[in-house]
């Protein structure tokens, strides 16, 4: 007996509508038409599924954190660390988890299954490590969330921010962060780097580290991370996220760059809504996007993904925690809206961002675990235009979220319905 059969399911290459069966936690057809003794039904009448969102770079300890102890009048990332550093004496273990897990229900919600989030390692008690650590194991049957030990104030600039690094490591969190351009200068941002890709190839651990988050043109962090990846044989399993820099680069100099990031096989995470908000706050006009140069990258076959980075926290006011707006931001402000261009921004939401965390069991295919989300729309373009509504969230085979499709009525001459397809 299957667990549940999805009917009437458009997906992502197959011309005509598909049926997909699971059983035990993984998907074991994919078929036109399928039958047989099934404890769930659901039918997804045509709309297109897809695998679950996955958000590559996101601030769990910080969210739905706004306003706290003061609002951000400024709106820049200094002004955001600021207050964050104000905050931290004053989080509490019950109040950090409780946003937490709000949050967590708002990315069931919207069909986010996976979550790379980083956490403060710079704080002595490394209480938010503790409560993040005891999320993730609440939340692993629903979320796959990989924790990435991030010293916020920088790991040479924090005074015993290696050890503490080091002890968030022993404590179970799963990657290794870092943030060079916060540190004093650009000599002990550039030994940071090395630093921490060593503790990551001793302990076999992936990197991901906040690299060249600002409007200098001449921050060479990412230079740096890309040489210690390919020293240390770290391919395929560095990411750079953020890169803002790179949009002001010299065009000579990133020609140079980019294949060198290929070579090493680094990842890279643009996060659209929140850089796009904090860059750019020293110009007058015009002002820059300060966003990496995401049709390049992947020109060059390198894996881009998109994350949220924040939601209603000291640096970003906004969010639902949608990957979709996220997407879509980028197709504005990267002048990525042509169809293949939109479609790949679809892909670095959810397939490059498995790629990102390294996820196994991911896809939709015979064998992949039997986690997906229905939308309210035909295709990845329509989804990004819409931001539809997640119809059934299915996680291991079993429904975990639903939402009514979305329709209103309009009256003019005689009653329309309208679902804005």
């Amino acid at each position: 007996m299957l667990d549940l059969l999805v009917k009437n399911a458009r997906i992502d290459g197959e011309q005509y509508l598909v049926d997909i069966a699971c059983k035990d936690g993984k998907i074991v057809e994919i078929a036109p038409s399928i039958s047989g003794e099934t404890i769930r039904t659901i039918d997804a009448l045509g709309n297109f599924v897809t695998p679950p969102f996955v958000d590559s770079h996101f601030h769990m300890d910080a969210t739905l954190s706004m306003g706290m102890p003061r609002l951000n009048q400024s709106g820049t990332l200094l002004e955001g660390i600021k207050i964050w550093g104000e905050l931290k004496p004053d989080l509490t273990p019950e109040g950090l988890k409780e946003r937490a897990l709000k949050l967590c229900s708002w990315s069931v919600a919207k069909g986010n299954l996976a979550i790379r989030t980083h956490v403060d390692t710079t704080d002595p008690t490394l209480m938010a490590v503790d409560v993040l650590l005891e999320v993730r194991e609440e939340m692993k049957q629903f979320i796959d969330i990989q924790l990435v030990a991030f010293p916020q104030d920088g790991v040479l600039r924090c005074k015993e921010g290696v050890d503490l690094l080091n002890k968030a490591l022993d404590k179970g969190v799963d990657v290794v962060g870092g943030i060079p351009h916060f540190e004093r200068t650009m000599d002990e941002g550039r030994e940071s780097v090395r630093v921490l890709c060593e503790i990551a190839a001793e302990r076999g651990l992936m990197v991901d580290m906040h690299c060249d988050e600002s409007d200098d043109p001449h921050s060479r962090h990412i230079e740096a991370l890309t040489f210690q990846t390919q020293r240390l044989g770290l391919q395929g399993r560095v990411a750079g996220s953020h890169l803002t820099s790179m949009h002001s680069m010299d065009n000579y100099y990133v020609s140079k760059l980019l294949p060198l990031m290929a070579e090493a096989e680094m990842n890279c995470v643009c996060n659209p809504l929140v850089n796009m908000n904090l860059q750019g706050r020293h110009d007058t006009y015009p002002k820059r996007r300060g966003l990496m140069r995401v049709p390049e990258l992947m020109d060059m076959g390198i894996n881009v993904s998109l994350g949220h980075d924040d939601v209603m926290d000291p640096w970003y006011p906004m969010g639902t925690h949608d990957m979709l707006e996220v997407a879509h931001m980028g197709a504005h402000a990267l002048h990525m809206t042509g169809v293949d261009q939109q479609e790949a921004l679809f892909d670095a939401v959810t397939v490059n961002g498995a790629k990102t965390l390294g996820l196994s069991g991911y896809g939709l295919a015979t064998g992949d675990n039997a986690d997906m989300v229905v939308l309210q729309a035909a295709d990845k373009m329509e989804a990004l235009r819409l931001h539809p509504a997640r119809l059934f969230v299915i996680r291991r085979g079993a429904i975990i979220s639903t939402t009514p499709a979305v329709e209103a009525t309009v009256e003019l001459d005689e009653s329309i319905k309208v679902d804005f397809r």
